[in-house]
Parts: C-alpha cells; sequence; structure tokens
C-alpha cells in the first residue's frame, strides 16, 4: 500500500521538524513538490507568522552546526548562500570574531598536534586552516601552537 501524498504544508512542517531551514532553502525543496494552485511563497509568510520558520534560529543553528569546523569567512558565506543578510548577519560576525582563534587553535590540535618542523609542513598546516575560511591572524596564532589564554587573545 503506497504512502498517502503529503500536503505541501505537512511536507514543509516534517522538514521544519527535522532541523532549521532558511526560507531560501525551504522554498527551493517545496518548490520541486508544489503541484499547480499551489502557492509556496504565501505558505512560507504563514510559517514564518506562526514562527515555525525564523531566519534567526535558522543562522543560530548553522553557526551552532559549523563553527567547531570552519572559520568566519567559510560560516558567513555559507549564510548568505541561504539568503541571511543585512543586519542579523552584521551581528552574527561579530559574534563569531571573538571565538575565532580559539577554533582555528582547535581544530588545529585536532588534525595535526605539533609544531610544523619545516617549511613544507607549514605550508600544507596553512592552506588547510586558510581553506575552512579562518582568518590569517587566526591561521598564524594556531600555527605558532599558542592556547589563545596563554597570551590574552
Amino acid at each position: 500500500m503506497a504512502a498517502p501524498q503529503l500536503s505541501l504544508k505537512g511536507r514543509a512542517l516534517r522538514y521544519l521538524s527535522m532541523r532549521e531551514h532558511s526560507r531560501l532553502e525551504l522554498g527551493r525543496k517545496l518548490a520541486r513538490h508544489a503541484e499547480e494552485g499551489d502557492d509556496v511563497e504565501a505558505l512560507l509568510d504563514f510559517l514564518e507568522k506562526n514562527n515555525w520558520l525564523s531566519t534567526e534560529r535558522f543562522s543560530e543553528s548553522l553557526v551552532h552546526r559549523r563553527a567547531a569546523r570552519y572559520g568566519n569567512s567559510r560560516i558567513v558565506a555559507e549564510l548568505q548562500s541561504h539568503g541571511v543578510g543585512g543586519e542579523a548577519l552584521q551581528e552574527l560576525k561579530a559574534g563569531l570574531v571573538e571565538g575565532e582563534t580559539a577554533r582555528a587553535c582547535e581544530v588545529w590540535r585536532r588534525k595535526f598536534g605539533t609544531v610544523a618542523a619545516d617549511p613544507q609542513e607549514r605550508n600544507k598546516q596553512m592552506r588547510f586552516l586558510m581553506q575552512r575560511g579562518f582568518s590569517q591572524r587566526a591561521v598564524y596564532a594556531a600555527l605558532r601552537g599558542v592556547e589563545p589564554d596563554a597570551d590574552g587573545e
């Protein structure tokens, strides 16, 4: 017996029950299943009005999931790709800057653990952290093997 076809609203609530989504992302997912006469934008407005869809919650969720592994620029780029911008994005950026050096040191410690002995290894470590989106200041602090608390950062 085939499962009953979910309505667009039911599908949206199922997606939101699994994790937070941005308006843009949820709209894209629902558009694939929309039939003629379905108004995806009206449904998204309804979900936002009832606080089931929230840009703030989505942003906080994404930052929480990504902060342990990625740097500020990578997280900000991902937020922008999901349609988060304006003042909300500026507030998130300010919050991320505070702990970037500590996060870079932790990522470096988990991956490498020892200060590079030769320039090739140092460049490899530097490229790894830069590709993860960490700033140069955070990368240099991590490559020195300095804990953020030790030098007051």
